[in-house]
């Protein structure tokens, strides 16, 4: 929606990036840009909510985009603002400050992890649209194209990408596209939880948090399901990712030992079996606290028939090596996210 000329942090606080803002600051009259812009009848404005401090958007039909984006770029060359007009989409029509765009915005926060010395080991770009091009761009980096990639990609991919070893087409669409493009470059971990048969055999080489909150709660649901064998194997399993103090808050005021609640969740094997019966974690924001334990939150979904109830869920997760994922729980705080609360409160909820 900003078309890179936004750059904000810490999750639901959404704080900006002051320096990127006065980077985009230089050389840009928004005022003027609408002024001039308002000159064309053929473009009409986008809805208040596509529109930004750093960004004016409109619509124009795409028989008449090139001739109206060379004369308003002449005019505004004219009025001395050194701007970037997109079009993208066979519709939507950007002007941004020349220093913005997506392949910009990211060169800019690699360039100050860089410099924070928090370089990633790898990155990832993907894209569908033209607005999305400047990615490819951007020095050390991979790329995927998605199968459902538009046409203006298309011919920029085929202008400037194709022989680029480090981007791709992918022939898979949305977010299998990018899936098939981890596989290809090997940027592990590359396959969800959800496909995983079976216990996680990642170990301390692969330490995600995200993984290990999906996995957890995922083996909860094959359990419920009969998805998966009613062993000791797994059962321990679960064990051993809770510390003998985890303390468990539930949504309706009620606190246990998880570690030895958890047993209640083995007589519950296969109660949900045949049902309709989901578990999903949405919204991972993870922080950490100490040199081994880390605090995050998440929200969890539960479906039950045709009942949705959803917890937002805060979690201390504590460094340990011999865990499934090198990672323990040691406290799970639930509490009902408005409108999306249960009627009953259920013995087999984790």
């Amino acid at each position: 929606m900003s078309v890179g000329t936004e750059i904000t942090y810490d999750g639901d606080s959404m704080s900006p990036d002051k320096g990127w803002e006065e980077v985009l600051n230089e050389g840009w009259d928004r005022g003027t840009v609408v002024e001039e812009a308002s000159r064309f009848p053929e473009l009409k404005f986008q809805v208040e909510t596509e529109q930004r401090p750093h960004k004016v958007s409109f619509y124009i039909e795409k028989t008449k985009s090139s001739e109206v984006i060379n004369a308003l770029s002449k005019q505004l060359e004219e009025r001395q603002l050194d701007v970037k007009i997109i079009y993208s989409g066979g519709i939507d029509l950007d002007i941004l400050p020349q220093g913005a765009g997506k392949g910009q915005a990211l060169a800019y926060l690699l360039k100050k992890f860089n410099s924070e010395g928090k370089s990633p080991q790898n990155t990832l770009v993907c894209g569908d649209s033209g607005n999305d091009a400047e990615l490819f761009s951007v020095a050390d980096v991979y790329g995927v194209m998605v199968g459902n990639a538009q046409e203006e990609l298309l011919q920029w991919y085929e202008e400037n990408a194709k022989g680029n070893p480090k981007v791709i087409l992918a022939h898979e669409r949305c977010a299998a596209g990018i899936i098939q493009a981890m596989q290809h470059f090997n940027l592990d971990p590359n396959v969800s939880p959800r496909d995983i048969v079976g216990l996680s055999q990642t170990g301390a080489k692969y330490f995600l948090l995200g993984h290990e909150i999906v996995e957890f709660h995922l083996l909860c649901e094959r359990w419920r399901r009969a998805e998966v064998e009613d062993s000791n194997e797994i059962f321990q399993w679960f064990k051993s990712a809770i510390d003998p103090k985890c303390s468990l808050l539930h949504p309706w005021g009620v606190e246990e030992n998880l570690f030895t609640g958890i047993d209640v969740l083995r007589q519950c094997y296969g109660d949900q079996k045949g049902k309709q019966f989901r578990i999903w974690i949405d919204r991972i924001r993870p922080l950490k606290i100490s040199s081994d334990i880390w605090l995050v939150r998440f929200d969890k979904w539960e479906l039950i028939e045709q009942e949705r109830r959803c917890c937002c869920t805060t979690a201390l997760l504590k460094v340990k090596p011999d865990a499934p994922n090198s990672l323990s729980w040691i406290h799970i705080h639930e509490t009902w996210l408005d409108g999306c609360g249960s009627r009953t409160n259920l013995c087999c909820s984790i």
